[in-house]
């Protein structure tokens, strides 16, 4: 399964992804807000891993994300706690290059994952999660029009082992007409272009 357009290719995360992973993983300001730090290439061998694995088990489907201009692996996304008979899955775990960060690359992102969730496999509910602290992921989450739901209080345990809170998302079935038409009329006509 590949899923793409003109901007980026999200490809299922396989072993030889490892050395682009790892390339495009290397900067601490990618991790501030994230569960794993992929820095070091043993981290990586470790993720790539658990990804087949848990591709395999059906719990949850791990992409890497392709930069078409450049062929290059620039970040990573994943559909996690899949639920077919209740047909739903949360988009999450998305890390993105910092030379990519305000780019079109989460945005075109967002909009295939969602594309192919409501369309290819009709579900009826797509979650988003973040941290309290990660506002820069609150604002780009609001702006494809995604319902926030509440904050999950005391949620998780960081790697500092700080308390993270966790502000929850959803898009659901009914909204999706609307808010395709939304990412099609305004969000990927206006995002920045790499290079422009």
């Amino acid at each position: 399964m590949r899923i793409e357009n003109e901007i980026v290719r999200l490809i299922p995360m396989k072993m030889e992804h490892v050395e682009g992973i790892y390339k495009a993983a290397d900067d601490e300001r990618i991790w501030k807000h994230m569960s794993v730090n992929l820095t070091d290439k043993n981290a990586v061998v470790l993720y790539v891993e658990d990804a087949v694995k848990r591709r395999q088990d059906e719990t949850d489907e791990a992409f890497v994300i392709v930069h078409q201009e450049t062929g290059e692996i620039i970040g990573a996304t994943w559909f996690l706690d899949i639920s077919v008979p209740h047909k739903r899955l949360e988009i999450g775990s998305t890390w993105i290059h910092p030379d990519y960060w305000r780019s079109n690359i989460n945005t075109n992102c967002k909009y295939l994952l969602l594309q192919h969730c409501f369309e290819e496999r009709s579900l009826q509910r797509v979650q988003i999660k973040t941290s309290h602290q990660n506002v820069r992921s609150q604002k780009a989450i609001e702006r494809i029009g995604a319902k926030k739901e509440g904050i999950l209080r005391n949620h998780l345990i960081q790697r500092d082992g700080s308390v993270r809170h966790t502000v929850l998302y959803s898009v659901v079935s009914e909204e999706w007409s609307t808010i395709k038409k939304h990412f099609e009329d305004n969000l990927l006509q206006n995002s920045r272009r790499i290079g422009s």
